[in-house]
């Protein structure tokens, strides 16, 4: 039998080149090149767009009802121009408290940046865990209901760090910044309990592993540090 194989061939369509798809990383300042490193080596095959709100930082001097305002406008302009098949929102702050109404107004997916609460009660041994955050974030109900879920059977201390996203967003800047101001933000972490000690910090801001080789070093005794970047870029 003879096969023409030039018919066989000329109803293919064209091989069209895959898309890339657009990952939208946003946050109130610089906080989220922590997260941008880790969604970079998860995902190479993705375009990556980092947008830092610095206009507005730090987001925690706003009040709910300003923030909301404020991320849902940004957002509109955002989506319009990029077009992101996924926004990651790496900022706990605003997460703790914006997600629904970004869920509802645009349809694609948000991942958000919540305090890792969960991980640091299992890997806890002495039951005392601190959580370090900005003041927005342990104001929220959210926050506080994620203790409940998943650490009711620990001591959670919640630290709200007022000057800390700032000393980071300065150090990564080539600023200089003092021993004293960073270790009088995070000093509050370190508890002591009939005998036990807090062993595991969870860093709730994504400003705030910029400084973990300082964080280490001024620690009174050794904690685990748990950064999220690595489960929000999974």
């Amino acid at each position: 039998m003879q096969v023409d194989l030039l018919a066989g061939t000329s109803h293919r369509p064209p091989m069209m080149p895959e898309r890339r798809p657009t990952l939208l990383l946003f946050d109130s300042g610089l906080g989220g090149l922590t997260v941008l490193s880790e969604v970079v080596r998860a995902r190479p095959d993705a375009d990556i767009v980092y947008v830092a709100d610095d206009a507005a930082f730090p987001y925690g001097r706003l009040s709910e009802a300003a923030l909301v305002e404020r991320v849902l406008a940004v957002m509109e302009r955002l989506v319009a121009r990029f077009h992101p098949d996924l926004v990651v929102i790496a900022c706990n702050t605003a997460s703790t408290l914006v997600l629904p109404a970004l869920r509802a107004r645009f349809p694609i997916p948000f991942v958000g940046t919540v305090p890792a609460v969960k991980p640091a009660a299992e890997r806890t041994r002495s039951g005392l865990v601190s959580v370090l955050a900005t003041p927005g974030t342990v104001a929220r109900d959210y926050t506080r209901g994620l203790i409940e879920s998943y650490a009711g059977g620990c001591e959670v201390t919640l630290v709200g760090a007022t000057g800390l996203a700032a000393l980071a967003e300065a150090a990564l800047k080539g600023e200089t910044i003092e021993d004293g101001a960073v270790l009088a933000e995070i000093a509050p972490c370190f508890v002591e309990r009939e005998g036990k000690r807090t062993d595991v910090v969870t860093l709730a801001c994504t400003h705030y592993p910029l400084l973990l080789a300082r964080l280490r070093r001024l620690a009174p005794w050794p904690v685990e540090w748990i950064d999220p970047a690595p489960a929000i870029a999974r």
